[in-house]
């Protein structure tokens, strides 16, 4: 690695250039890159609800559809907004009071059990459906197409307005989540480096590697808005400590040489060997959360994985040719550290390790009380501001019309009409289901089938399928709504063996299953695939065991105060944080092992061992830990996306508590496991204790 140093620091000059250079093509891949902003697309392809809504697509025509509240609106009027509907080009049907009464029938015409459904306190509702998916770019278009073209009087819902809605909020936040991200890791950075420009070059260099990271992505096709909002102030979080490790050595190198680029060389060799360690465990702990089901996990788990190398990339190229350059204003602008070096913080841990154990077993049975009973939501829109249109649209809806979430059963074409009806019947009277509504259904209205609109007919038949539309009074990804959804699936099946539900609440059940399953597995994953890495890299049995248990109580530390202070959190922010906070901050752990092995090797009692390896250790943990909460708090605090907003609060939480967990328990553990350390690790069986 020396020789490697030395080419990069030959031709620095020209390694920054190419750098440069290389951001051109990282922006258009960035602005190239599809953002997906709907959770449910990251479904497997093997859910059959997910069969169900390629049916509505393929035979239907329907991938997606919005329900548009009319208020105080004459009927004239609405016929007038529905031609003009029907003109987008996205558009398959549009349906409302107005075609089954035309413009001069009064609405008392209609009878009472549609009339209740459909107009309420000079309310009524326009169904619209559309011809592309949820969340496809057509889709997104013609939401806005319809918000341009209606007033106040009309209010867009449905899960397309709100993936719009997301969207929009979205990107009004990221460039200022960096923003914050930046200007908190500076303040931290000045206040711990020795230089006032030095912080400026070390965040520049990681800009980069975020650029070139996200400019990648275009190769994914397309990535989700959380990968896109959490990825550069968790790259920024996760990545920094390399530029500091090769600060530092750099710093110390040059005591050694007179030669900067010498120096510089001899510093990127030490920062490479040591820096590859410590991201592999970071790289396979994001790459764990391949592993899930929801695919979300894959996209998250596969750009941040990027991110890491990316990172470690341009910290032995790109940061020593910015280092080397730029060394005369760096030595110019040189201050005292302002933190300190910690050494009181490491005498009261050698001296009261015996306390912080038993501390330890006092709180550990706490914390995994609260980790065991946090409180998870899946309903997206929870996730949302209330003041969002969407939002407002889908909340009177609930209100005024009781329509809460959607369910649509798809059975076959040719099932008897008294069989529909009988399954109809069967439907409606299982608790929470409002009404029912099916070609079959559609002749007990009192209306001539020759004044049923054909948008009206073709939206419940296919040439192969029929369509029942049911709807719920219960919130989607509720456990009654969930509870419905198996009984109403369950009465389709005895009449039509290949029927399938499909809609918001069967999708959104799938989601709480698979999101249940992902949760356990993921984590699971994750500690295997670290673990291993560990018994390579210590070359020992036990140690691994004794970090992992660290870390791992931190994270149930960080996951218990969310119930203790009544928080519940958005499922992917559960699901994802132990993968995430472990793969970031085991490095922690490894930083002190690693010296507190060599130490002992040297001929260095335990003693000694753990406290010289946590007193040289401490202040680059605590630099490392209040960066990650720096680049991740700042995000967390002001997001309106609670998805993302949540996320972010658990990670700054949980750099802070894995780096008191490390700096406190760990070194307790090595003091009280040291001859059993010693027995199960390499090299290290001769060391008398």
């Amino acid at each position: 690695m020396l020789k490697f140093g030395r080419i990069i620091t030959k031709y620095k000059k020209l390694i920054l250039i190419i750098a440069i250079i290389l951001i051109i093509p990282a922006i258009l891949g960035m602005k190239a890159t599809r953002v997906n902003y709907d959770i449910l697309v990251y479904l497997p392809d093997d859910v059959e609800t997910i069969k169900g809504e390629n049916i509505l697509s393929e035979d239907f025509n329907m991938g997606s559809y919005s329900v548009i509240l009319v208020n105080n609106m004459k009927t004239k009027d609405i016929q007038k907004l529905e031609d003009k509907i029907r003109e987008l080009d996205n558009v398959e049907h549009v349906v409302g009071t107005a075609d089954l009464l035309g413009s001069n029938v009064p609405t008392e015409m209609l009878p009472d059990e549609v009339k209740n459904k459909l107009y309420k306190d000079g309310d009524t509702v326009i169904l619209a459906t559309f011809k592309e998916g949820i969340s496809t770019d057509a889709t997104m278009n013609t939401i806005q197409q319809l918000k341009d073209m209606t007033n106040k009087q009309c209010k867009i819902s449905g899960m397309s307005a709100t993936v719009l809605d997301t969207r929009d909020l979205s990107n009004s936040e990221v460039a200022i989540y960096v923003l914050i991200a930046v200007a908190l890791c500076l303040i931290i950075l000045q206040l711990a480096l020795d230089s006032y420009v030095a912080p400026f070059f070390l965040l520049l260099n990681i800009g980069i590697a975020i650029l070139y990271n996200m400019g990648t992505n275009v190769f994914l096709g397309e990535i989700s808005y959380i990968t896109k909002a959490i990825s550069a102030v968790l790259q920024l979080g996760v990545t920094m400590d390399f530029a500091i490790f090769l600060y530092h050595s750099y710093k110390a190198e040059k005591e050694e040489y007179k030669d900067n680029n010498e120096a510089m060389a001899h510093a990127i060799a030490k920062t490479f060997t040591s820096v590859l360690g410590s991201s592999l465990t970071t790289i396979a702990g994001f790459l764990a959360l391949c592993s899930m089901r929801l695919t979300l996990g894959k996209d998250i788990g596969i750009v941040m994985a990027k991110g890491v190398l990316f990172g470690v990339i341009t910290v032995v190229t790109i940061l020593p040719s910015m280092l080397l350059i730029f060394d005369k204003w760096i030595e110019k602008t040189k201050h005292k550290e302002v933190l300190p070096k910690f050494e009181h913080w490491k005498n009261f841990n050698m001296k009261h390790y015996k306390a912080i154990i038993v501390a330890f077993l006092i709180i550990l049975p706490i914390a995994l009380y609260g980790y065991n009973n946090t409180k998870v939501y899946y309903n997206l829109d929870k996730s949302l501001p209330e003041t969002l249109e969407s939002v407002q649209a889908n909340n009177a809806l609930k209100d005024e019309f009781n329509m809460v979430s959607t369910e649509m059963a798809i059975v076959r074409k040719d099932l008897p009409e008294g069989e529909a009806n009988a399954m109809i019947k069967e439907i409606e009277n299982v608790d929470g289901v409002e009404w029912v509504l099916g070609y079959s259904k559609l002749a007990e209205t009192g209306l001539p089938e020759d004044m049923l609109p054909d948008d009206l007919k073709q939206i419940f038949q296919s040439d192969k399928y029929q369509l029942i539309i049911i709807n719920s009074k219960y919130e989607m990804a509720t456990d009654e709504l969930n509870n419905q959804v198996k009984e109403v699936n369950d009465i389709i099946k005895k009449y039509d063996s290949n029927g399938i539900l499909a809609g918001e609440g069967p999708l959104m059940k799938d989601l709480v299953e698979i999101a249940d399953h992902d949760f356990n597995s993921v984590n699971s994953v994750s500690i295997g695939i670290i673990f291993v890495i560990m018994m390579f890299v210590l070359k020992s049995i036990s140690l691994p065991l004794i970090l992992m248990f660290v870390i791992e109580f931190a994270i149930y530390v960080n996951m218990g105060c969310a119930t203790f202070t009544n928080t519940t959190l958005p499922f992917v922010a559960s699901i994802v944080i132990g993968t995430i906070q472990l793969g970031a901050t085991i490095d922690y752990a490894i930083l002190i092992t690693t010296k507190y092995i060599n130490l002992r090797k040297e001929g260095k009692d335990k003693k000694e061992a753990v406290g010289e390896a946590l007193g040289t250790s401490i202040n680059s943990i605590v630099v490392s830990a209040l960066c990650f909460f720096g680049a991740t708090f700042g995000v967390g605090v002001y997001s309106k996306i609670e998805m993302i907003g949540s996320l972010c609060t658990l990670m700054s939480r949980g750099a802070i508590v894995s780096m008191i967990s490390v700096i406190m328990i760990l070194p307790a553990f090595l003091l009280l496991f040291d001859k059993l350390i010693c027995k199960t690790t390499v090299g290290m069986r001769s060391i008398k204790n």
